[in-house]
């Protein structure tokens, strides 16, 4: 197995530190795996905890895309342009689908927005404009998210400085957020996903959607 290889893995093992799980249950002694949404990210901490831990858990999974996409690039030895993107996919794959809970987590939102700092601050920046735009207008975090993730795959395609597997990678982004969000896309067809403030928020009462996620409303994304 070559360098590269093992840092890819690496990579996914850095993604899938379940930061929201360990807050919640060494600080607060609470699994929220139960509670609000029971997704694992920073969200649903807010939702469940309070802002304070919201705010450590949205650094750390931004720094845990962050991070290798920035630093595993300067221990590789290697000069193709497809390494860091593979990297960043391994850290959003392993925040999503965490060997530490069961292969759960969260929806990667947070963890793509560090990967994106470190490969196309640009874009990043349009993306987090897209979803400040978008929750300020419908006050739905799912909705939001599924915009700043549009917003990602479009400027894939238009920006005219990108590489092929920058391109790619943008595109992967865009439909792995996307299909993270199907069952809010459910509710919102459904008129069913409430908005951030609404009834539902901040209380630890549980649902389960027809493909058994657990969801309580206000758009979980993280």
């Amino acid at each position: 197995m070559t360098t590269p290889l093992l840092l890819t893995l690496a990579a996914y093992a850095a993604g899938a530190v379940p930061s929201a799980f360990w807050v919640g249950r060494f600080l607060y002694g609470k699994d929220l795996r139960t509670l609000g949404s029971c997704n694992l990210g920073a969200t649903n901490v807010f939702r469940v905890l309070g802002w304070q831990p919201a705010v450590v858990v949205m650094v750390v999974d931004v720094f845990k895309g962050f991070a290798p996409v920035w630093w595993f690039p300067g221990l590789d030895g290697q000069a193709a342009a497809a390494w860091p993107v593979i990297y960043g996919a391994a850290a959003i794959i392993g925040h999503v689908y965490s060997f530490w809970v069961g292969f759960k987590g969260g929806k990667g939102v947070a963890t793509s927005g560090g990967v994106l700092i470190a490969i196309a601050p640009v874009v990043a920046l349009a993306g987090l404009g897209a979803w400040l735009l978008t929750m300020l207008a419908t006050r739905t975090v799912s909705v939001a998210s599924i915009a700043a993730a549009l917003a990602v795959g479009i400027l894939g395609v238009v920006m005219p400085d990108f590489d092929l597997p920058i391109r790619v990678f943008l595109g992967f982004i865009a439909v792995f957020v996307i299909w993270a969000h199907r069952s809010n896309i459910r509710r919102l067809l459904a008129g069913t996903e409430p908005r951030v403030g609404g009834r539902g928020d901040n209380d630890d009462s549980t649902g389960r959607d027809q493909d058994g996620d657990h969801h309580d409303g206000g758009g979980e994304s993280t």
